[in-house]
């Protein structure tokens, strides 16, 4: 069984293929970052949770955006199931093709995952710690990247540098327009990035003169997909997806 690790800002996003549809996910927050020693102490016990057992591992491939955790990650999953994981980034052979020096190993899977799965030009909308765009078209060629600041980076900042914002659920109020603190907050932070996404999007496939097929994934993704037509599926497993083509 393939076990794929995206190492990214906020979570680890673990995932055990028992097949292409078959996939037991879960996430491990990545801060506090970790010794090996602690990295192999909380992982050696994480899979009875879930069904599974450590033997059932027989391949390992981890992606990464945290090099101070990178290391800890791959010598403790190979203390724990005598496996050399693979390590993939955007220099990993594939289909897609790209010529930045600087794209993130998240975004390359992304692009992956989209182009092995999906037909003509995408846009793949990951909403994690940062908000990015990637785009790609029908050969696999990358036609490039945004980076705005993620939904929970944005709110924290905004909770951080004012007196008497409060912390908040983020869910789409019944309004647009609030009628007390948290649902002018909420208005904000859901419609608002809403109608930034949509905006995106537009600009994109104005950019690219094409109708592009949209991806949503990353830990916000669940909120915002539902609410606007211009995002076509909703994914939280896609970037894992992408490190699994990358494994082969």
């Amino acid at each position: 069984m393939l076990l794929t690790v995206n190492l990214g800002n906020s979570n680890m996003r673990f995932g055990a293929f028992k097949s292409d549809e078959d996939i037991v996910s879960w996430i491990i927050p990545t801060k506090p970052y970790r010794t090996e020693d602690a990295c192999f102490e909380e992982f050696e016990g994480m899979y009875e949770a879930f069904g599974l057992k450590k033997e059932d591992i027989t391949q390992i491939v981890i992606g990464s955006v945290v090099p101070p955790m990178t290391g800890a990650v791959v010598n403790s999953l190979k203390r724990i199931h005598k496996i050399e994981p693979k390590l993939v980034d955007r220099n990993t052979p594939s289909g897609v093709k790209h010529q930045s020096n600087q794209m993130g190993t998240d975004l390359y899977a992304n692009a992956v995952a989209a182009h092995e799965l999906y037909k003509g030009k995408k846009i793949i909308i990951d909403f994690g710690t940062a908000l990015t765009f990637t785009g790609i078209d029908e050969k696999g060629e990358t036609l490039g990247v945004v980076i705005a600041p993620g939904i929970k980076t944005a709110l924290k900042s905004l909770i951080e540098e004012t007196a008497q914002l409060p912390e908040i659920e983020l869910k789409a109020p019944e309004k647009v327009l609030g009628r007390n603190t948290v649902s002018c907050m909420q208005s904000g932070m859901v419609y608002g990035f809403t109608s930034f996404v949509e905006g995106m999007i537009d600009r994109i496939n104005k950019e690219v003169k094409d109708d592009c097929f949209v991806v949503a994934t990353g830990g916000m993704s669940f909120v915002y997909a539902p609410l606007t037509d211009k995002i076509h599926i909703q994914d939280a497993l896609h970037t894992i997806k992408g490190l699994r083509f990358l494994s082969k």
